[in-house]
């Protein structure tokens, strides 16, 4: 079969809306993948990340579907036909997006469903009728108990990154809505990586499903030049600006591994001077959409994420990955460099590794399967400008002379200031003979002398007397 779009026994609609986006050549996913998916059966697909699933299951689904098509306004016209399960709301609302591209020109309608933002939108557009339904597992399931997504007529089921969804808990959710479905229905199911999980997931809900792998499992793209600096954590920044100057790369993601470590880099960077944004999970879902929205635009230079934005991410012509921290996954990996270098394009991917990081390498040669060359860099400018952390949880300036510590407090130097001036200890030595038999004035007034009275007790006061006492005594 030949590799062009052209040659795909699609509708004219179909080819129609993919000649507009500049589809020519096909991928090997969906060379592989397509005709499969037309002849009915179940599939079980393997491919490094960016390398066009999202085409391989929509375009052959859509053109089985387009026998249902109508111009009926009648919602119940316009089943739910097609479910589509994905782990992370980015990544949702990326494919039905495309999903909605393709069938630009046909009467099949789409929506997307997901947490994080008001069910009152989703559930109108939903009342309204779609054949094909784009969701997350959670927001899905809230829809099913709403009585607002209907699944009784679902012909096709496709669970993209699956592994993802596996890996961050989905499994009880993803078993609860396969339930609500059909037995009779075609299953799709589209992982980067094949874990012993995933086939157990397959031989539970998929039907003979044919096996495509175009990379071996857990294989990083070629097109991407890896490099692993060996750094200090203090260096890490530094190293950054370095690689960044060095290869005049004008846009990248950078991934931390942890939330707060996310928030407070993009800080960091942004004050030397980097135009940056963060994405991690903290971050409300319409905040999670402008700052992807700002980096698709060129408004910032840096989009600094945690592994929320590893999966699927499709941003075109991304020259660069950095990774800040190692992945505590090492198939996070796979997924995080292939945020650069898809669709055959070239990219970088750089790793900071520090001495703490063994046991995570160790892990991701066992993945990669090859021994990992640590790089040392060559620092040419001087260390970034501005506050930063110092690892001991106190900020300070650059150029600041370091803190001390001992015992986890801090102990900065200091000149004790000179006691109070006090007249009287000022006073130079007087011997008995000299010195006045007389109290000093300061004595004198707080404790005056009286006689045959101790000057520390007080003398009762006088009163009165109501009655007088008597003359004889008893």
């Amino acid at each position: 079969m030949s590799n062009s779009y052209s040659n795909l026994s699609l509708a004219e609609p179909l080819k129609r809306a993919v000649a507009e986006m500049g589809y020519e050549t096909l991928t090997p996913i969906q060379a592989e993948a397509i005709p499969v998916v037309l002849e009915g059966r179940d599939v079980m697909g393997a491919a490094q990340t960016g390398t066009g699933k999202t085409a391989a299951f929509s375009l052959p689904l859509l053109q089985r579907m387009l026998k249902h098509e109508n111009a009926s306004t009648s919602p119940a016209r316009h089943p739910v036909r097609a479910l589509v399960l994905l782990p992370t709301r980015e990544l949702a609302d990326q494919v039905a997006g495309q999903i909605k591209q393709y069938a630009k020109y046909t009467q099949l309608r789409s929506a997307v469903v997901f947490g994080g933002m008001d069910m009152k939108p989703q559930t109108a557009e939903l009342k309204k009728g779609v054949e094909v339904l784009v969701a997350t597992p959670g927001r899905l399931l809230d829809h099913i108990e709403a009585k607002t997504a209907v699944l009784s007529q679902v012909e096709y089921v496709v669970l993209d990154e699956a592994d993802r969804m596996l890996d961050i808990g989905f499994l009880p959710d993803l078993q609860r809505i396969l339930s609500y479905l059909p037995k009779e229905r075609i299953t799709l199911l589209f992982s980067a990586t094949f874990s012993p999980e995933i086939k157990r997931l397959a031989g539970s809900y998929l039907q003979d499903p044919v096996t495509i792998e175009v990379a071996r499992p857990n294989e990083t793209a070629s097109t991407v030049e890896q490099h692993f600096y060996l750094v200090s954590d203090e260096d890490k920044r530094r190293a950054l600006h370095q690689v960044l100057k060095d290869r005049g790369v004008r846009q990248a993601f950078v991934f931390v591994n942890s939330k707060l470590g996310c928030a407070r880099l993009a800080r960091t960077l942004e004050r030397e001077g980097l135009k940056t944004t963060a994405l991690h999970g903290d971050k409300t879902q319409d905040e999670r959409l402008k700052a992807l929205a700002a980096f698709k635009a060129g408004e910032v230079d840096l989009l600094v994420a945690t592994d929320v934005a590893a999966r699927g991410l499709d941003i075109k012509d991304v020259p660069a990955v950095f990774n800040f921290d190692v992945p505590f996954n090492a198939e996070d990996y796979v997924h995080r460099i292939g945020r650069t270098g898809r669709a055959g394009a070239s990219g970088l991917a750089v790793t900071m590794v520090t001495k703490s990081d063994s046991r995570l390498m160790g892990d991701l040669e066992k993945l990669l399967k090859k021994k990992i060359e640590l790089e040392h860099i060559a620092f040419e400018e001087e260390k970034p400008r501005g506050r930063f952390n110092d690892g001991r949880r106190a900020w300070q300036e650059e150029g600041e002379a370091p803190r001390e510590r001992r015992g986890g407090n801090e102990r900065r130097s200091f000149t004790p200031s000179a006691p109070p001036a006090d007249p009287f200890f000022d006073r130079p030595y007087e011997s008995p003979s000299e010195a006045q038999e007389q109290p000093a004035t300061w004595e004198s007034a707080a404790r005056p002398a009286r006689s045959g009275i101790s000057a520390n007790i007080k003398p009762k006061r006088k009163i009165a007397a109501l009655f007088k006492a008597s003359e004889t005594s008893s």
